[in-house]
């Protein structure tokens, strides 16, 4: 009876133990292949929000974040047509790409003072803005002085290797300055001298002698004449305030005067003009502010264009991320042959009919 009772007990145990074995060999499959299906379906969701963060960090490098609002400073030498026109197309550009309220502008004149243009960038830098517009070249320079982090563009800037000292020129600084040039064909302007004054024997080349990049384009335009065998002397005024009697000595001695993209004499064509005219010695402009103060005739860029140029180099640094130091200095996309029809009436000059008329 013990025996059979016994027997009877091994076998319910082997049976329990054959039946939870069962089970939790159901029990480990089932959820194995759940598992399987959540991986899968998991993996699905990461590649989809994966893709989202891509798709949506592509939108935040194409557009500014809605709520950010970019700090520009603004340097400009002084107040004349060229310069404003400069600043004018960088606000435009960039008021454009980054939209209304994405922007501020801190607009700073240094009414043609070197030591204003340190002391406008410095607050600039301690103010902590995310770029630097330098329209001319003190403005540029002292900018430099001031930082090598915060992104410095300049405009209305003749040549970069001249204004900031650099040896073995690239086409890039290879700092954290960049912008855009107003050098017009020189060879064209002096080309255009000799177009419209065959007969000249005497060239003055008037300028101040305290901005560099006027120096540069003397020399260049001298090369010119000498090639022409036409004779030139340099007038150079350290200021304002020597203009009159620049001009005057060089009208007694001259043919034909040269102004290149000179900040000093555009600020005050009016008192080149008023000797210049009543001596009868006409003027060959670098730029169209002058030419439309005290000049005949012109070989114009668009200060506009090189200033909106420059608001788009800004946009690229500021939203794209790109490295100011490996970009190349841009130049005007055109020229245009301009002449002043009031002085030409005055002084009895014939200009060609592929010039335009300066509006007044």
């Amino acid at each position: 009876m013990k025996k059979k009772v016994l027997a009877l007990l091994m076998v319910t145990a082997m049976s329990s133990a054959m039946l939870a074995g069962c089970g939790s060999s159901e029990s480990a499959e089932a959820p194995a292949e759940s598992s399987t299906e959540e991986a899968a379906e998991t993996t699905e969701a990461e590649e989809e929000v994966s893709d989202t963060t891509e798709d949506t960090a592509s939108e935040e490098a194409e557009a500014p974040a809605a709520d950010k609002v970019y700090n520009i400073g603004i340097c400009q030498l002084l107040e004349h047509p060229a310069l404003d026109e400069a600043t004018r197309g960088f606000e435009e550009a960039l008021t454009e790409l980054l939209g209304e309220g994405n922007v501020n502008f801190d607009f700073q004149n240094a009414q043609g003072e070197q030591t204003n243009c340190a002391t406008i960038c410095t607050q600039f830098v301690t103010d902590g803005d995310d770029l630097i517009l330098a329209n001319a070249t003190a403005p540029l320079q002292a900018a430099a002085a001031a930082t090598n982090t915060i992104p410095i563009l300049g405009t209305s800037i003749t040549d970069y290797a001249t204004a900031l000292d650099i040896a073995d020129w690239t086409g890039a600084t290879g700092t954290n300055i960049s912008g855009t040039s107003d050098l017009a064909p020189l060879e064209e302007q002096e080309n255009m001298l000799v177009e419209l004054f065959p007969d000249a024997k005497k060239v003055g080349i008037l300028y101040c002698s305290a901005e560099a990049n006027s120096v540069y384009q003397a020399q260049v335009f001298e090369q010119y004449l000498e090639e022409d065998g036409i004779e030139y002397e340099e007038f150079t005024a350290a200021d304002s305030n020597e203009i009159q009697a620049v001009v005057t000595s060089a009208c007694e001695s001259c043919d034909v005067l040269y102004i290149p993209t000179d900040n000093t004499m555009a600020a005050n064509t009016e008192t080149v003009n008023n000797v210049a005219l009543p001596a009868g010695v006409p003027i060959i402009a670098g730029e169209e502010g002058i030419c439309s103060g005290c000049g005949v005739a012109t070989l114009s860029i668009s200060y506009y264009d090189i200033g909106y140029t420059a608001g788009e180099m800004a946009y690229d640094i500021l939203v794209n991320g790109a490295d100011i130091t490996t970009m190349d200095i841009k130049f005007a996309p055109q020229v245009t042959k301009e002449y002043n029809a009031s002085i030409c009436e005055t002084l009895g000059v014939t200009i060609p009919d592929d010039y335009v008329a300066i509006e007044q």
